[in-house]
């Protein structure tokens, strides 16, 4: 069986959801596994594309009276059995994780004291913002989607994603007190 990116298969899932056209597919990229997966824009029409060409997905032109006509996209058995195989392969490797904040902190003896604990304010608050982000997104799934099919699986990403954003906001915490405390 071929081999494809990690972009193809976050595709071949989302095909599995109510989102069938590119604009859609990009939504829900937004909304939901941007917290955790990048794909861009401009990966997706050739990711589909590449889809329907191996036969994963049909195309279909939809139709809507005052609308222009969009292209959506459906999943094939092989699409299918495609993405259940690579489900079920493990994890090849942890994710690594690129943070600027780290690397500056790294270098830390090299700025003030002050700076250093004005960059922790500002990673804090945006954590802080990320998780009550995942609050809100957490609620609308409970109060909206609970009883949708993938329902238990958004929530245990989304929890994934909690949690560490938890842990990075007491890391925080941490981290300011050993920098304030800190002689200059």
């Amino acid at each position: 069986m071929k081999t494809y990116t990690h972009t193809t298969y976050a595709i071949l899932g989302i095909l599995t959801t109510e989102c069938k056209t590119g604009y859609a597919i990009k939504q829900l990229i937004d909304n939901s596994l941007n917290h955790f997966w990048k794909i861009s824009y401009g990966q997706i029409y050739p990711t589909l594309k590449l889809i329907v060409q191996d036969g994963l997905a049909e195309v279909q032109t939809a139709s809507t009276e005052g609308k222009p006509d969009r292209q959506e996209y459906f999943l094939t058995p092989k699409g299918i059995d495609t993405l259940k195989v690579w489900l079920e392969e493990p994890t090849v490797q942890i994710p690594s994780e690129k943070n600027e904040l780290l690397l500056k902190l790294f270098f830390g003896q090299y700025q003030s004291k002050e700076s250093s604990l004005a960059l922790m304010t500002g990673y804090k608050q945006k954590l802080e913002e990320r998780y009550r982000t995942y609050e809100a997104i957490e609620q609308g799934i409970n109060e909206h989607s609970s009883t949708h099919k993938d329902a238990l699986y958004w929530l245990i990403t989304l929890d994934y994603g909690k949690r560490v954003t938890g842990a990075a906001i007491e890391w925080c915490d941490h981290t300011y007190t050993k920098l304030n405390s800190k002689e200059e």
